[in-house]
């Protein structure tokens, strides 16, 4: 007997495994939940692991409003050898010899804390002309592309071998960072070239590893008619966020579109920007902010 999952809303946290891409693992998830609408919050390239929170039921919608947070990984790469795709399952373009000591690793790595101008990959989705840059790679084409300012929070040399040049870094970056891309570009640095040979995102939206399941474990659940048992509250995404709690009388006028202004729900209006979530018997009926302009409470996002 299938269970009935149609009212389910919330995060899956997966640990996704090599060689899936992040649409593989929401397809899984669609055929073990018998729920249409799924969507994950940030791709993972399919050589990646790690960390990859799965948006459920009309959790889905809050895909383009999530708050920014940095991404945790750890990743392999190996010196003197350059790829097409920039890691260790494209193609060889170049290799070399060049020496490179822990100590001149560790001052280049070092160097890349805080702004980082990153150019996009050609191996990449990000898009130019309504084109993906994947796309063109395959196509034997190169796309002049913009550095886009991305952040290094931290960056750590977690080992290296000097002779067979291979080692691990332990990093922390901002939203949109290619860490292939980072890796080639602190080879350049050294004089060498560099690819990703492995890579596991630790961290993501707030959630570690440690709280991901895997798709085994999913599917155990899923045979068990269990797999509501994996679905945490929307609400941990937003965590930090001030909370509303609307009674019944507001809570209908709430969602007749009814806007109120910040002093009736007890808010102070600090900046135009800032979030809040919008409650009723402590379930989540929106993300909404503070229109300081027209001193009003507006939805961003409902999810009832």
């Amino acid at each position: 007997m299938t269970a009935d999952n149609s009212s389910l809303m919330g995060v899956i946290l997966v640990n996704k495994p090599k060689n899936w891409t992040s649409f593989d693992v929401c397809g899984k998830l669609r055929c073990m939940l018998h729920i249409k609408r799924i969507g994950h919050t940030g791709t993972l390239d399919p050589m990646a692991e790690g960390v990859l929170p799965v948006l459920v039921g009309k959790a889905a919608k809050a895909c383009d409003i999530l708050p920014e947070s940095g991404k945790e990984y750890r990743a392999g790469f190996k010196l003197g050898l350059s790829a097409d795709t920039q890691d260790i399952t494209g193609v060889t373009l170049e290799t070399d010899d060049v020496p490179v000591t822990a100590m001149q690793l560790e001052s280049v790595l070092s160097g890349f804390k805080g702004v980082y101008m990153q150019t996009p990959p050609m191996y990449s989705a990000v898009k130019v002309d309504g084109k993906k840059l994947y796309e063109y790679a395959r196509e034997g084409k190169e796309i002049k592309r913009e550095p886009k300012e991305r952040y290094v929070h931290s960056i750590r040399l977690l080992s290296y071998d000097e002779q067979t040049r291979e080692g691990e870094t332990e990093l922390t970056v901002s939203k949109g960072t290619y860490i292939r891309t980072l890796i080639a570009d602190a080879a350049q640095r050294l004089g060498t070239h560099g690819v990703m040979t492995s890579l596991v995102r630790t961290r993501a939206c707030g959630f570690s590893l440690d709280e991901c399941l895997t798709i085994d474990q999913l599917q155990a659940l899923a045979d068990k008619g269990e797999i509501g048992k994996a679905v945490i509250s929307l609400e941990r995404v937003f965590d930090g966020y001030p909370v509303v709690q609307l009674d019944e009388k507001k809570t209908v006028h709430f969602k007749n579109g009814v806007k109120f202004r910040p002093v009736q729900l007890g808010i102070k209006a600090n900046d135009e920007s800032q979030r809040l979530l919008i409650k009723s018997k402590d379930v989540l009926l929106s993300v909404a902010y503070i229109d300081n302009d027209k001193n009003e409470v507006r939805s961003l996002r409902n999810f009832y």
